[in-house]
């Protein structure tokens, strides 16, 4: 199992609506409003055999509302 993170920038007035997207794909494990450079910040929990940089590209970037992404990998939980 891999653990990630996406920061999500949403078009202006678009926070909501992708969160609630995001939400109803049911592919993050948890979704928080964020302060700062970034909107929303999503988990990730995917398959060892699963390519990151694939899922957040179909799954996550296809969602209509995102300007832009940036993907945090998780090494080890303490």
């Amino acid at each position: 199992m891999k653990t990630f993170f996406v920061e999500i920038k949403c078009v202006l007035g678009q926070t909501y609506a992708v969160a609630s997207a995001l939400a109803d794909r049911e592919i993050a494990s948890e979704i928080y409003s964020i302060a700062g450079n970034y909107d929303i910040l999503a988990k990730f929990h995917v398959e060892s055999d699963v390519d990151i940089g694939h899922f957040v590209g179909e799954k996550v970037q296809t969602i209509a509302g995102i300007a832009d992404t940036r993907t945090i990998i998780a090494f080890k939980a303490f």
